[in-house]
């Protein structure tokens, strides 16, 4: 196996292009643990921890913009405000080890459906940067990210340079269940963002279903019924909860059943959208 180790993003890509087969690495926290159980034995490993750019952010044209190579750590210490989904759903993640090596550009790469930052992605509206020597940069908006059980819309030439999030206009929760309340994968996890200036509620299932995916027919029936003046109607809130657990297409496996994680999203549902309402009409209130 041989490891590549560039300095810079131009260097990258000329590498990612002449081997396509070469598994980009930044933190490691998944991708070694494939190669150490022998999941997976990549022809070459690239290395990009050297390429400064990527552990940056910036606010760039009203978005937040988050290099693939920002820790999550980074995410909790400093983009608490902004995105504060994420930041949330980035404090569950392993230990503090793991949170200062993963990246949340690590998590899209590997694309399982238990990453943890997919479901607040999706909640909020995030677009993919990514980028070929050849073709140059693409933009993935994160609901088409996602193809299958760690297939994602990434060519093999392309890497991911940035992930674009829309600052915060609302309250947003993360909510995610597991076999224990420490380091561990998720079981199935929840994330809800509001949007009170456009009138609608984002929304990301995560670890139940073949992709992270969106409740869609549960954001629609909000869009349609939900009264942003208002407490919230405890009728709505069901069947919010109902349309967020249909959307989920789960497995039994040695973490939970298809039922459990069915049930659970229906909960966890209706539990984050409470929240994030009391929230803001809190806030409607000062």
């Amino acid at each position: 196996m041989d490891f590549l180790r560039p300095t810079t993003w131009e260097e990258a890509l000329a590498a990612k292009a002449d081997r396509p087969g070469s598994v980009p690495i930044q933190g490691g926290t998944d991708v070694m643990v494939e190669i150490n159980f022998d999941v997976r034995r990549p022809p070459a490993l690239l290395d990009l921890t050297r390429v400064a750019e990527l552990r940056e952010w910036s606010m760039t044209g009203g978005l937040c913009r988050v290099g693939a190579g920002v820790p999550y750590a980074a995410v909790i210490g400093e983009l608490a405000g902004p995105l504060p989904g994420l930041a949330q759903a980035a404090r569950t993640v392993g230990s503090p080890q793991i949170r200062n090596r993963g990246t949340v550009g690590g998590n899209l790469g590997a694309a399982s459906p238990a990453g943890d930052s997919h479901p607040p992605l999706l909640a909020a509206g995030a677009v993919v940067e990514v980028e070929s020597r050849e073709r140059g940069v693409r933009m993935i908006p994160a609901a088409e990210f996602y193809l299958g059980v760690k297939r994602s819309a990434l060519e093999p030439d392309e890497l991911i340079r940035a992930v674009h999030v829309p600052p915060a206009t609302g309250p947003q929760y993360f909510s995610k269940v597991g076999t224990r309340n420490a380091m561990v994968i998720a079981v199935c996890s929840f994330a809800l963002a509001l949007h009170p200036r456009e009138r609608r509620v984002g929304t990301g299932i995560g670890s139940a279903a073949p992709t992270p995916r969106r409740a869609l027919e549960a954001e629609e029936l909000l869009a349609a019924e939900l009264d942003w003046e208002a407490p919230l109607d405890p009728a709505l809130l069901r069947r919010f909860g109902e349309l967020c657990a249909r959307a989920a297409a789960p497995i039994d496996d040695v973490r939970g059943t298809a039922a459990y994680r069915v049930h659970a999203i229906s909960v966890m549902a209706r539990r984050t959208l409470t929240w994030a309402w009391n929230d803001h009409l809190k806030e409607r209130a000062a």
